[in-house]
């Protein structure tokens, strides 16, 4: 009988992962709608406002308190880098880049989560793993060359992109441990606080941008904060906290072809085809890594905690 429960746990978090993989394929698209009107700076900072204000009103309703003491330094490191560093870079790489675009070089972030779970967990460096990040950092230089004639903008905006998913992959792999001590929503709420105190600096841009911008370019950054933000973020830590990183993380291969079809109906963006081979073979790789016989190892049971929001 004790498969059951399993089962169900299994299908929420799959349930929760999809809810991430959609939310975080339109925030590609908002982010190009947006930063014609904020800076990345100003759209991070106005983003993680409205996150958290949603977060903490989520905590409050539902009665969570201030995540554990053990689980505060992994919250502040992926909250730096995750809620902060990532979101900035990202929008100041799809200002080089069309969303579908920079979305390909970001989905390398799953072979980073497996290459780092070398480092970390120490499972090793299997000859397909070198393979994959061989073949997907060698589409991220081609999706680079193929914009703008391979001009210093692209290559900026394609180390920009590479720089976030470098950061998605350190934070995902500080946060699965985490996930035994706080909740996904205390976790995320944590985090996004921390992102948004390290965006503090970029404020007189905020205010001075939201004066000017338009109503449409207002509700993007709110619809990022709401959305692909407080909710997305809160549903891959959940789904986090019951899989396996490395698994989770292959749901991601969707975001790129969602991207692209969101970003072709309503920006009329469509990647050139050199970005588009540059593209595939960033998700190739990804996908070499992924293949061959089955890992044997098994998520780390996470242990009951106190304020749980499940």
């Amino acid at each position: 009988m004790a498969a059951a429960p399993r089962i169900e746990s299994d299908k929420r978090a799959l349930a929760a992962a999809a809810v991430t993989v959609i939310l975080w394929a339109s925030a590609f698209v908002f982010i190009r709608s947006a930063g014609h009107a904020f800076s990345p700076g100003a759209l991070a900072l106005g983003r993680l406002l409205a996150g958290s204000i949603t977060l903490i009103a989520i905590m409050a309703i539902t009665g969570e308190r201030i995540p554990p003491r053990a689980a505060w330094r992994g919250i502040l490191i992926s909250g730096v880098l995750w809620f902060g560093v990532y979101m900035v870079a990202l929008n100041w790489g799809e200002r080089h880049l069309d969303a579908g675009t920079a979305a390909m070089v970001i989905n390398i972030g799953p072979v980073l989560i497996a290459l780092l779970g070398g480092f970390v967990l120490r499972e090793g460096f299997p000859p397909r793993l070198m393979a994959g990040v061989a073949v997907a950092f060698l589409g991220a230089v081609i999706v680079g060359l193929s914009n703008s004639g391979g001009g210093s903008a692209a290559a900026l905006g394609v180390a920009l992109c590479v720089l976030a998913a470098i950061c998605w992959a350190v934070s995902v792999v500080i946060q699965k441990p985490i996930l035994a001590h706080a909740s996904a929503l205390q976790v995320t709420t944590g985090g996004c606080l921390v992102g948004t105190i390290a965006c503090l600096p970029f404020s007189p841009q905020l205010i001075s941008q939201a004066t000017a911008a338009p109503l449409t370019a207002t509700l993007s950054l709110l619809y990022l904060g709401v959305f692909p933000t407080a909710l997305a973020f809160t549903t891959w830590a959940y789904a986090l906290s019951h899989t396996p990183a490395g698994t989770l993380g292959a749901t991601t291969y969707a975001v790129p072809a969602l991207v692209i079809l969101l970003s072709w109906l309503t920006l009329a963006e469509v990647p050139t085809p050199l970005a588009l081979l540059g593209g595939l073979l960033c998700l190739s790789g990804v996908a070499l890594t992924r293949s061959g016989p089955a890992r044997s190892a098994q998520p780390a049971p996470v242990t009951a905690r106190r304020n749980s929001s499940e």
